[in-house]
């Protein structure tokens, strides 16, 4: 996500020499490639003109402070107005939605076929129920999508939510008011409409939406939007803005967009604010929208809140516990210990998903690997593990050929697959005992001797063997 931004700022950092104030020609170049770095990232061009604009007119003249270098802060500047170009004029509520009405709060959903939006409202129900303990009923609208009624009917299941049946012989406003009569009677807080989508924008879309709009009366109505658009999604987000009154935005496909542009100019180019982000196709792949995060993300200075959210959200804390006791107390660290690690990783999303939060020289650090790769590496690793029996994973030492070769046929894999995850279980178990017999210290230098990828501390024995 955002990587084309984020490189090319790194890189026009990086060439600004050392002056003790930020003056016009230290700064035309640089200027010059935001510039470029922003319509190579597919922001509109009235937004790339006038973030330009305001940088200049806030940076020239700032006096460098301490040790910092003209580049750092320029840097600072450029968060700034990031920031500002990004962040709503009103803070948003905690639950990332305005739901201050009479019970149910209605949310009406909107947005073009296939741009996410069925599934951002299993997304938004899980976020609801779960982080905020609301009771959530979802609807389908649309009667003209084949298989659109269940497919939100699935997802509403893996949220935990209820769903109110409809049928595609029905008028989406009676649809509607038919599942408003019911969450008012059920006592549920949220109600979440998803509406019927086109592959195009046309009328009678636009009167069907506004017909349900003024039946129901949303207290919030969004715009569901395909960061892959580029800049078709800032003209989408346009064109309904005038049709509906929408509240905000929910930005989709933002970990498949390595441009980032959309995000930076639907706000700009619309006035409404963009509420969540999608970062992922599973269900819990949703995130509040905050500008600040956003931002330092995009300057490649990571987001280490969403990264430890992500931990406290994922992460089996028994399970955490219990290894901690078990290190503590001198015991060896076996393969059902490394196989709850790779569990772990996993239920965060996987080493993409942990790479996109990381500051950006840990993501330097990383270039060279596939990701991608790497993730499928991890899970033959947990297909191997799979394949031994609990002796083999308690005692790894009893490894031999052998039982290699049935280990490796049993997963579907070479030998030499085996013994590549095995070495990286050494190096991890070297790492473990490091932790047992000498503090962090003494790790954070072990790890940084391992093999892998440049020396990326705390992932490099994991992920010594991917780029073979």
């Amino acid at each position: 996500m955002l990587e084309t931004l984020t490189d090319r700022l790194s890189k026009v950092v990086k060439t600004m020499k050392g002056e003790a104030r930020i003056t016009e020609s230290n700064t035309q170049e640089m200027l010059r490639e935001i510039r470029l770095a922003l319509l190579d990232a597919d922001v509109a061009l009235p937004v790339v003109k006038q973030f330009v604009a305001q940088v200049r007119e806030k940076a020239v003249g700032q006096e460098v402070v301490g040790s910092l270098t003209p580049g750092q802060a320029l840097v600072g500047v450029v968060h700034q107005e990031l920031v500002g170009l990004m962040a709503s004029d009103q803070p948003p509520p905690a639950t990332g939605l305005n739901l201050a009405s009479q019970p149910p709060a209605i949310v009406l959903m909107a947005g073009l076929q296939g741009a996410g939006k069925t599934t951002s409202v299993g997304k938004m129900a899980k976020w609801l129920h779960d982080r905020h303990k609301k009771k959530v009923l979802t609807v389908s609208c649309d009667v003209y999508r084949p298989a659109a009624i269940e497919q939100l009917r699935l997802v509403s299941a893996q949220a935990g939510v209820d769903f109110f049946t409809s049928t595609p012989d029905q008028k989406p406003v009676d649809i509607a008011l038919a599942a408003v009569d019911w969450a008012r009677r059920h006592f549920h807080d949220v109600l979440l409409i998803d509406t019927a989508g086109r592959l195009a924008i046309d009328a009678e879309m636009m009167a069907e939406i506004a017909a349900v709009h003024a039946a129901v009366k949303p207290v919030e109505t969004l715009f569901t939007v395909d960061a892959m658009q580029g800049q078709d999604a800032v003209r989408t987000a346009e064109a309904f803005g005038q049709a509906l009154p929408l509240t905000g935005i929910v930005l989709t496909k933002v970990d498949g967009d390595a441009r980032g542009g959309a995000v930076l100019s639907v706000r700009s180019i619309t006035g409404k604010p963009v509420r969540f982000v999608g970062t992922s196709e599973k269900i819990d792949g949703l995130e509040a929208f905050d500008a600040e995060r956003f931002a330092q993300r995009i300057l490649g200075m990571g987001d280490v809140l969403a990264l430890v959210e992500q931990a406290q959200k994922s992460i089996d804390l028994k399970s955490a516990e219990k290894m901690a006791a078990k290190l503590k107390s001198g015991a060896k660290f076996d393969l059902e210990d490394f196989k709850l690690q790779i569990g772990q990783m996993k239920s965060m999303g996987g080493l993409s998903s942990l790479m996109d939060k990381l500051p950006a020289q840990f993501q330097q650090a990383a270039k060279g690997g596939d990701m991608s790769a790497a993730d499928k590496s991890i899970r033959r690793m947990e297909g191997l593990i799979n394949a031994m029996t609990p002796q083999e994973r308690r005692n790894p030492e009893l490894l031999k050929a052998s039982r290699k070769r049935r280990i490796a046929a049993g997963a579907g894999v070479q030998v030499q697959e085996l013994n590549r995850m095995l070495n990286q279980f050494e190096q991890m178990q070297t790492m473990m005992k490091k932790m047992q017999s000498g503090g962090m210290a003494k790790l954070m230098r072990a790890m940084g001797g391992m093999g892998g990828m440049a020396g990326m501390k705390g992932l490099s024995g994991m992920m010594g063997g991917f780029r073979r």
